[in-house]
């Protein structure tokens, strides 16, 4: 698991390339496999593999989602408010799963933060997304996770470079090792 959070990078370019539909259903299978605040399971995803779509999609956030045009897969990561008090919590899960289940297949990922966000001066990306994709309004989106094969290639993290001064053991200010 450690060598698999060390060489998961952020990925923003994609080799012209569709996904295997074996890979796009294990990335559906482990987004439904993602632990949820008492097991609600709050959340819902949109695939989207469409190239159009995508390219829509790639302008939601203007400046900051532009690559997704490029990606094979867009996965939406929304939830339905009312069944979890801490869905935003449980779709981060979810997209964490996603973009390491990604990393696994030897798929290049990046997250896109869509909740809070602004499409144009009037409007926010989520209601952008929303009426793009016939999104019912009791759902809130947090997320798109762009993935597809990668085009760029980046060194994987190194240990040595974590700052184990974020660690303290048993209480505040007692550092790690």
């Amino acid at each position: 698991m450690l060598d698999l959070l060390k060489r998961r990078r952020s990925i923003r370019k994609y080799k012209d390339e569709q996904l295997a539909h074996e890979e796009i259903a294990q990335l559906v299978t482990a987004a439904l496999l993602s632990p949820s605040s008492r097991g609600r399971q709050p959340w819902e995803f949109v695939a989207v593999t469409d190239r159009e779509m995508l390219r829509k999609l790639s302008v939601s956030k203007p400046s900051s989602a532009a690559f997704l045009k490029d990606a094979a897969l867009g996965m939406v990561i929304l939830a339905d408010p009312g069944i979890s008090d801490v869905w935003i919590e449980d779709t981060s899960i979810a997209s964490l799963i996603v973009h390491l289940t990604a990393a696994s297949l030897n798929l290049g990922s990046c997250w896109i933060q869509i909740r809070g966000r602004q499409y144009s001066p009037t409007q926010m990306s989520e209601d952008y997304i929303k009426e793009l994709l016939g999104i019912p309004d009791k759902f809130a989106v947090e997320a798109i996770i762009a993935v597809g094969c990668p085009d760029e290639q980046k060194s994987p993290h190194s240990e040595k470079d974590l700052d184990y001064r974020k660690v303290h053991v048993d209480k505040f200010g007692i550092p790690w090792g």
